[in-house]
């Protein structure tokens, strides 16, 4: 069994992505100004072999590449872990070619303060943001962790563009990460493994299990011709074969506890309890704060689009009484903090 947290560690999401662009030095620091204890960094590969900071490769919704008539022959259709997808790939692009570009909030109808910020911030490599939390940390006299999450593991090797070595090189570089504590994350399970004795020598790293949706398959189960989906993962042999690499288990919330047919929160399924008992820590992604991602239990009449600080509190304050969680993903971490502190 590995050591809980004393207290559930707030991680955030993207930064704060509810309030600035996500994956931008604007964004983490403004996690990192709220208590966040982790700050996510997404990695995906430039054409020149450089890990930069995108939720996903495809940046047509995060970044203004659309609006540069110089990338617009770029726009491109592919199969990325077998989704169809239209529009521009880090993976077409140098690094120089995309520090002209600049990000921009993803969601439309919702998140105004967020949105006030397009245009404002770059794109970033893993080691600028290393570095930017390094110096939060040196400025704050706090520790901050960061938590990676490596994208598209099988489709980057497929292409000639392997993360996992070069994710190595960044963390080995940096001196701050040879204490600072460092959560590795994916939705694939085989990097996960190889990972597990490359970083044996670590004891400040751990790695975090991400879990899709029940009827859908890893990116890296589909390549090798593995049936298995990932609720087949979810035996009491499977969890304990992923807590032989694994330190932590992360399906999204209603994982846990399902919506039922009125919207509301339904009973908890136990799954966390299967982790537990399999050894893992017990993590979960993402508490949003607008009406439209909270169960009905939590939201008011302000509309879809809303901000609900209220609902949201009152939402993450459930799950943590309910699961006793070991640590979670926020949009939003002054709320998160906010309900881990008052605890």
């Amino acid at each position: 069994m590995r050591q809980r947290p004393a207290k559930p560690v707030v991680m955030g999401h993207r930064g704060c992505s509810a309030l600035r662009p996500e994956h931008t030095l604007g964004s983490y620091a403004k996690a990192i100004q709220d208590g966040a204890d982790f700050v996510e960094p997404d990695l995906v590969s430039t054409k020149d072999g450089v890990l930069v900071i995108r939720h996903e490769n495809n940046i047509a919704e995060t970044t203004d590449v659309a609006a540069h008539p110089e990338f617009a022959s770029r726009k491109t259709s592919k199969t990325v872990d077998g989704e169809k997808l239209t529009g521009w790939f880090t993976e077409d692009f140098t690094l120089a070619e995309l520090k002209t570009l600049r990000a921009k909030e993803r969601l439309e109808g919702m998140r105004t303060e967020s949105h006030s910020y397009d245009g404002q911030f770059q794109i970033v490599t893993l080691e600028e943001m290393i570095d930017f939390v390094a110096a939060e940390s040196a400025a704050r006299g706090r520790i901050i962790g960061i938590i990676p999450e490596i994208k598209h593991s099988t489709y980057f090797a497929g292409i000639g563009l392997p993360q996992e070595g070069r994710f190595l090189e960044r963390l080995n570089a940096s001196r701050y990460l040879k204490t600072a504590p460092v959560i590795v994350q994916s939705f694939e399970t085989d990097n996960l493994r190889k990972l597990r004795p490359a970083l044996a020598d670590k004891p400040n790293v751990q790695l975090m299990q991400l879990i899709g949706a029940p009827n859908e398959s890893p990116a890296d189960l589909v390549a090798k011709g593995d049936k298995r989906v990932w609720k087949d993962l979810f035996t009491p042999a499977a969890m304990a074969d992923m807590a032989t690499y694994a330190d932590w288990f992360a399906p999204p919330t209603r994982m846990y506890i399902p919506l039922g047919k009125d919207g509301k929160l339904a009973a908890p399924t136990g799954l966390h309890l299967a982790a537990r008992k399999a050894g893992m820590l017990v993590g979960t992604w993402t508490f949003r704060p607008e009406n439209h991602f909270l169960a009905g239990d939590f939201q008011n009449g302000a509309g879809d689009g809303a901000r609900n600080v209220e609902g949201s509190l009152a939402e993450i304050s459930h799950y943590l009484k309910t699961l006793q969680l070991d640590g979670f993903f926020t949009d939003d971490p002054a709320l998160g903090r906010k309900v881990v502190d008052q605890a």
